[in-house]
C-alpha cells in the first residue's frame, strides 16, 4: 500500500514514479479516497516537476481505464482519426474526413460539442436539417464498413478520471502543464478506439500553445502516449496567427467546407487538410509517401469524389443531401448581415485569432455553459485577411447576427483584433513541423 504523502513527495522532489504509484493516485481520486487537496498537492507538483514519456502514457492509460473503451473491432481495416488542439474557424473535419474516406481511408470518429467560440463539429453538423449526431453502435458501425466514414457524438462515458481532475485543474492553476494537457486530449483520443492518430497541434495567438515551442514539446508528448500505446502518431505544428478560412460559426463553416470540397474555399484550409490527410493515409497504409497522399487528397478535390462522400455521410445519418447541393436555401440563416467597416486605409498586418472567436461568441455563435443554446446561423465571414489590402469604410467582415443587443460588443472586439498599417505584409506560415516517433522535422 503506497501513502500519498510519499508519492507527492517524491514527485516535489523530482523523482519518477512507479506505474502503480501513478495508477495509486488515479484510482484513488475517482473512488474518492484521496480528497481534492492532496490531489491538487500531486498536480502542482507534476507542473513544476513534470513528467517522464513513460510516466505520461501511465496516467493516460489509467485515465482511459476509469471509463468505457470503444470496441471498434466489427469495422474491417485501419481505423483512423484526427485531433486538433482547437481554434478560430477550425472547419477542418468537415472537409478533412470526407475527403479520407474518398481515398480509400476508414474514419470512424467521436467528436463533441464545443465551449468556446463557435460550437463543435456536432453543432455544426446539426446545421444540417435532419442530420443525426447519435447513432445506435450497431448502425454507426455499419455505416464506416459500407461508406468509410461516420462522425458521431461521445455518448460513451470516455475517460470520467480526466473530467475530475480537469475541473481540479482549472480551479488550481494547473491546467497549462505539458503531460497534464496531453493525458487529458490522448486519453479521450485512446478510448475512441483508432488504431492511428493524426494530430493538428496549434500554435499562435488564436491557440492553446501560444508559444511554437510549448505546441512541440506537447505534441513530441502526446506522439510518444500514442506510440507507447500502440497506436501509429502524426502530429503537424500549424499556424493560428490568424483565423483559418473565411468562416467562423457553425451553418456559415458548413457552407465554407462544401465550397472547399468543390475546390472553390479558402486555400489555407484547402491546404492544411491535404496535408493532415496525406499523413492519415500515410499512417493508414493507403499511400507509400506524404507527397502521394497529397496528390490523392487534391484528385478526391478536383473529381469531387470528396464532395459525394460528405453527401454519403449526411444521407446515411439520416440529413437532407440536397443542404450540400443547396447551403444558401437549406442551410440555417441570421436574420441579418452586418458589415463591419475598416476605420483607415492599409493593408491588414496582424489579426488577433482569439479576439475574433471571442467577437464571434458575442454574437453567439459559442457557448459558455454546456446547456447553453447555439444560434446555428450567426457566425463571421471575414472580408479581409493578413497582407490584404483595405479602403477606409471596406468591409472587413459581414456579421451574421439575429439579435441587435450583440452588436455592439462584438464589433468592438472585433476591431480591436486588427491591425491595419502602411506597409504590405506577407501572410503567415501555415505548417511548421511535422512530429512522430522519429523526431521533429521543421519546414
Amino acid at each position: 500500500m503506497f501513502s500519498v504523502y510519499e508519492v507527492i513527495k517524491k514527485k516535489r522532489d523530482a523523482f519518477e514514479l512507479s506505474d502503480d504509484e501513478i495508477k495509486f493516485m488515479i484510482d484513488g481520486f475517482v473512488k474518492e479516497e484521496i480528497p481534492d487537496y492532496q490531489m491538487a498537492a500531486f498536480l502542482m507538483a507534476v507542473f513544476f516537476r513534470g513528467m517522464s514519456g513513460r510516466e505520461a502514457m501511465v496516467l493516460t492509460e489509467c485515465m482511459v481505464n476509469s471509463g468505457d473503451r470503444v470496441d471498434l473491432s466489427a469495422i474491417k481495416g485501419f481505423k483512423v482519426d484526427k485531433h486538433s488542439t482547437g481554434g478560430v474557424g477550425d472547419t477542418t473535419s468537415l472537409v478533412l474526413n470526407p475527403l479520407v474516406a474518398a481515398c480509400g481511408g476508414i474514419v470512424a470518429k467521436m467528436t463533441g460539442r464545443g465551449l468556446g467560440h463557435t460550437g463543435g463539429t456536432v453543432d455544426k453538423l446539426e446545421s444540417i436539417p435532419g442530420f443525426k449526431v447519435e447513432l445506435p453502435k450497431e448502425r454507426f458501425i455499419e455505416n464506416v464498413n459500407k461508406i468509410h466514414l461516420a462522425l458521431i457524438s461521445q455518448t460513451q462515458d470516455l475517460a470520467p478520471a480526466d473530467k475530475k481532475i480537469y475541473a481540479l485543474r482549472d480551479a488550481t492553476a494547473t491546467v497549462d502543464s505539458i503531460p497534464l494537457i496531453a493525458g487529458s486530449i490522448m486519453s479521450k483520443k485512446l478510448a475512441a478506439g483508432a488504431d492511428g492518430i493524426v494530430l493538428d497541434v496549434k500554435t499562435g495567438s488564436g491557440a492553446f500553445m501560444e508559444k511554437y515551442e510549448d505546441a512541440i514539446e506537447l505534441a513530441k508528448t502526446m506522439v510518444e502516449i500514442g506510440e507507447l500505446s500502440g497506436r501509429k502518431m502524426v502530429a503537424l505544428i500549424t499556424s493560428m496567427e490568424e483565423p483559418l478560412g473565411y468562416a467562423i460559426g457553425n451553418a456559415i463553416e458548413v457552407k465554407e467546407a462544401i465550397q472547399t470540397l468543390k475546390g472553390e474555399g479558402p486555400k489555407d484550409l484547402e491546404e492544411l487538410c491535404v496535408n493532415l490527410g496525406a499523413n492519415m493515409l500515410l499512417i493508414s497504409g493507403v499511400v507509400a509517401t506524404v507527397d502521394e497522399g497529397k496528390e490523392k487528397m487534391r484528385n478526391a478535390i478536383k473529381d469531387g469524389s470528396g464532395l459525394n462522400k460528405l453527401k454519403q455521410m449526411v444521407e446515411a445519418q439520416d440529413g437532407n443531401p440536397e443542404a450540400i447541393d443547396k447551403p444558401n436555401e437549406l442551410l440555417p440563416k441570421a436574420k441579418e448581415e452586418i458589415p463591419v467597416l475598416s476605420p483607415k486605409d492599409g493593408f491588414v498586418e496582424k489579426i488577433n485569432a482569439l479576439e475574433v472567436g471571442l467577437a464571434a461568441k458575442a454574437l453567439g455563435a459559442g457557448r459558455e455553459k454546456k446547456e447553453d443554446v447555439i444560434d446555428l446561423g450567426v457566425g463571421i465571414y471575414l472580408k479581409k485577411k493578413v497582407g490584404d489590402p483595405v479602403k477606409k469604410d471596406e468591409p472587413l467582415a459581414i456579421f451574421h447576427s439575429s439579435d441587435k443587443k450583440r452588436h455592439e460588443e462584438a464589433k468592438k472586439r472585433f476591431l480591436a483584433a486588427y491591425k491595419i498599417g502602411d506597409k504590405k505584409v506577407p501572410s503567415p506560415k501555415l505548417i511548421f513541423a511535422k512530429v512522430d516517433k522519429n523526431g521533429v522535422e521543421e519546414y
